[in-house]
C-alpha cells in the first residue's frame, strides 16, 4: 500500500469529522464565540492527525467496524482534541515558550496566555463530552467506560501530564536514562498507545488482540518521540513549523543527547521493528498499522 495516500485519505475523514463534531459559534454559542474560536484556531491548524488515524487503523486491524461513524469517529476526534490541548499548553511561556506551531503563531501569541489556557481546557473537556455523549456513540456502556478510562489515564498525571511535569522538572539536569525513558513513555507514548488500544476496544478486540496492539502502540510511541528528538536537532524551523534546536537550548533530556543522532536512529529502527513484530498475529487488515510504523521512522517533519 502507498502509506502517504492512505494517511491523507484517513486525515480527510478525521478533518470532516472534526468539522462535524467541533463546537462552532454559529451553532447557537455566540456568547462564547471568542473562546470557541481560540479552540478552533489550534484544532484546525493542520497536523498529521496520527493519533486518530491510529485509532481508526487499529479498529480496522481487528476487522469489526459495524458503525464507524457512530462508534469510532467521536473517539478519534476526542483524541485529537486532547493532543491539541497538550500542544497549546506546551507552547505557553511557563512551559516551552514557543512562538510557532505548525508554521503559525501559537495560541497565546494571538489570544493571550489566559485565552490559550482556556482554549486548551476547553478542548480537553470537550473531548470527554464527545466520549460520553450518548448521541455520538452506539457502543455499549461497558465498552464506552473502558475507552474513557484508558484515555483519561493516558492523558493525566500517570501519562501525558505527568510526563510533561517530569520533562520540565529535569531541564538542564543530568538525568539517568531511566528518567528519559519515563518522560518519553508518559509525555508522548501514553496517548499514542491509548489511541491504538481504544480503537481496538471499540471494534470488539479480544484480550490477546488488545495486548498485542498495546505493545505495538508502546513501540510506535517510542519511535515517534525518538524521531521527534532527532528532527528537533537536525531539521530547520521551516521543516518543523516550530523553533528548531529548542530541545538543546532548553537543556531537555533527549535520545540524541544520550546516544547521538545515529545511535538514536538505530534505537527508533529497533522500536519500529518490534512494533511490526507485535502485529504478527494479524492479517492484511493490519497492514496500515505496519506501514504507519515504518512511516514514523522515515518522516522528515
Amino acid at each position: 500500500m502507498e502509506i502517504k495516500t492512505y494517511l491523507n485519505e484517513q486525515r480527510l475523514i478525521v478533518e470532516e469529522a472534526l468539522a462535524r463534531y467541533m463546537l462552532a459559534p454559529q451553532d447557537g454559542h455566540d456568547f462564547f464565540g471568542p473562546h470557541i474560536e481560540a479552540m478552533r484556531y489550534s484544532l484546525f491548524a493542520g497536523g498529521k492527525r496520527i493519533r486518530p488515524i491510529l485509532c481508526l487503523s487499529a479498529a480496522a486491524a481487528v476487522g469489526q467496524r459495524p458503525h464507524p461513524d457512530a462508534d469510532l469517529l467521536p473517539i478519534a476526534c476526542a483524541l485529537e482534541c486532547i493532543h491539541t490541548y497538550s500542544l497549546i499548553h506546551d507552547d505557553l511561556p511557563a512551559m516551552d515558550n514557543d512562538d510557532l506551531r505548525r508554521g503559525r503563531p501559537t495560541s497565546h501569541i494571538l489570544y493571550g496566555e489566559a485565552g490559550a489556557i482556556l482554549a486548551g481546557d476547553g478542548l480537553l473537556t470537550w473531548a470527554f463530552d464527545l466520549l460520553s455523549d450518548p448521541a455520538t456513540s452506539l457502543l455499549p456502556a461497558e465498552q464506552k467506560l473502558s475507552i474513557i478510562h484508558h484515555i483519561a489515564r493516558a492523558a493525566g498525571s500517570l501519562g501525558m501530564v505527568g510526563g510533561q511535569a517530569l520533562d520540565i522538572a529535569n531541564e538542564n539536569q543530568s538525568v539517568a536514562f531511566t528518567t528519559l525513558q519515563g518522560i518519553h513513555k508518559s509525555k508522548t507514548g501514553a496517548l499514542i498507545t491509548a489511541s491504538v488500544l481504544v480503537g481496538a476496544i471499540a471494534a470488539g478486540a479480544t484480550q490477546s488482540q488488545q495486548e498485542a496492539l498495546h505493545h505495538y502502540g508502546e513501540k510506535v510511541g517510542l519511535a515517534f518521540q525518538i524521531v521527534d528528538d532527532i528532527l528537533n536537532a537536525t531539521a530547520t524551523t521551516e521543516q518543523l513549523g516550530k523553533a528548531a534546536g529548542s530541545d538543546a537550548s532548553r537543556g531537555k533530556a533527549t535520545y540524541p543527547a544520550f546516544f547521538g543522532v545515529d545511535g538514536s536512529r538505530e534505537m527508533a529502527r529497533e522500536a519500529v521493528n518490534e512494533a511490526v513484530i507485535a502485529l504478527r498475529g494479524f492479517d492484511e487488515k493490519a497492514e496500515p498499522l505496519r506501514e504507519i510504523a515504518r512511516y514514523i521512522l522515515a518522516r522528515s517533519h
